[in-house]
């Protein structure tokens, strides 16, 4: 029997242990994607207790405390913010084979130095030893991050915000770990959402342009891409329920807008034309700017209404959406490329049954301009567990360039999250000395360690173009 998450936690062969501990494991980490607070970096928060660090805002757990038959009160509610916690022990102790156990202690260990286990009988020990840590300053935000090796952060920015503690940080020499925006122009392109003209308003104030039409909307658009370029953000991303593909010509486009704008219905189709029309133009402005664009689809947001009016979004209430079609994705990217407007572009479903179409699609648009030019996204959100990173990552494998991969990112709003890259390299590891050791690749230490450390942090540096 193996230990308890020992220094080998994940790593089943010799192959697997050597690729990680002397390779991987001293990778730094770019964290591409992530929805941390640039403010909090900035202001260099100082956490008071482990709930504020833990539970605050992680669906992830509170879906597991609900699955848990735990009372809303101790999740969400008025409860202290020990008594969530000391909840959250008592279900953690018997969550075997989720990956929130695994993460959990990993950060206790990193973080905490703390390697004992942690369920109901240990509760009140870990709650006042990491309290007690918490307020060493070697536990501030800017600290966990240097601690962790991280040397630069993509956040996740509406183009109506102002950046300004992105501007603060850029400017403050005492913290050397680039924090750059990311694009994310979800609320620009959902036509349908209620608060859609209230929404214009304040991009108009925010660029300048008076928005009354399709062709302002991308005037304005245009602007604020301009000033996200002057802060350093060479990324976008968009949520998409799937890839559509609805072309229709510039006047249907304009007429949609013009109906929407006057407050008059529109239909499902006239939403997929209009949005194909918006995606079609922002992926052509990437391209000119030479931006990354990443494709998150796959969601079905807030299932439950009562629980939605309640809390509101990203309360633990979203599943996989399946219903991405193939067709649709190659067509757009098709249309892209006859215009030699096809960016860089990363593809994420929160399906994992689109793990192959994903890998045939993006094979129908490599090119030579840049390795891997369209990337299989890391295994997203439901995904991320140890299964869920291993089909994607045999998959990447059986249908593109494994080598060419960009690796992991957090997509988190936990900074104590970046055990996550700790995580998928003991399992990538796993996974390509199992190979190894199975005969199925030769045991060149040379190669297998460009291979490792490429997709641990190098390509990535390369694909976005990042100066580190």
């Amino acid at each position: 029997m193996k230990p308890f998450m020992d220094e080998n936690f994940l790593l089943s062969t010799p192959t697997a242990e050597k690729l990680y501990h002397d390779f991987a494991a001293k990778q730094p980490i770019l964290d591409y994607h992530c929805h941390i607070n640039p403010k909090e970096i900035a202001q260099d928060r100082q956490f008071e207790n482990i709930t504020q660090v833990w539970l605050g805002g992680d669906h992830y757990k509170w879906r597991l405390m609900r699955a848990c038959g735990v009372d809303e009160r101790y999740i969400t509610g008025d409860a202290s913010d020990e008594e969530k916690f000391y909840k959250w022990a008592t279900v953690l102790g018997k969550a075997i084979g989720n990956p929130l156990y695994h993460w959990s202690h990993l950060e206790l260990k990193r973080y905490f130095n703390y390697d004992g286990i942690l369920n109901e009988h240990t509760a009140k020990e870990v709650w006042e030893l990491c309290n007690k840590k918490l307020a060493e300053p070697s536990m501030s935000v800017r600290s966990l991050i240097r601690q962790s090796n991280v040397k630069l952060i993509c956040t996740t920015d509406d183009p109506i915000d102002s950046l300004e503690w992105h501007d603060f940080l850029a400017k403050d020499s005492s913290f050397a770990v680039k924090v750059l925006p990311t694009w994310r122009p979800d609320k620009a392109m959902n036509i349908e959402k209620p608060d859609y003209r209230d929404y214009l308003k304040k991009l108009s104030a925010a660029s300048g342009v008076d928005i009354f039409s399709f062709e302002t909307l991308k005037e304005a658009l245009r602007k604020r891409m301009d000033f996200f370029a002057s802060m350093g953000c060479t990324v976008s991303d968009h949520g998409l329920e799937h890839i559509m593909y609805e072309p229709v010509d510039e006047d249907a486009v304009e007429d949609i807008f013009t109906r929407r704008f006057s407050v008059k219905p529109i239909s499902h189709l006239d939403e997929l034309q209009f949005k194909t029309a918006f995606l079609q133009f922002a992926a052509e402005e990437y391209s000119k700017r030479g931006w990354v664009m990443q494709l998150h689809y796959g969601a079905k947001r807030d299932g439950n209404t009562i629980m939605y009016n309640k809390l509101g979004p990203d309360s633990g209430y979203d599943c996989i959406n399946n219903h991405a079609p193939t067709s649709q994705t190659v067509e757009f990217f098709n249309a892209l490329v006859m215009k030699d407007a096809l960016p860089k572009t990363i593809i994420y479903s929160l399906d994992p049954n689109d793990n192959a179409s994903i890998g045939t699609i993006i094979g129908c648009f490599q090119d030579s301009s840049v390795v891997s030019k369209i990337q299989h996204g890391s295994a997203w959100w439901f995904n991320d567990t140890k299964q869920g990173i291993l089909d994607q990552l045999s998959s990447i494998a059986n249908l593109g360039n494994l080598s060419g991969f960009v690796g992991m990112l957090t997509d988190s709003r936990s900074f104590l999250s970046y055990t996550r890259h700790e995580y998928f390299r003991r399992i990538l590891c796993d996974y390509i000395g199992g190979l190894v050791e199975n005969g199925e690749f030769p045991a060149d230490m040379d190669t297998l360690s460009e291979i490792v450390t490429d997709i641990s942090y190098h390509n990535a540096v390369r694909y976005f173009g990042f100066d580190l």
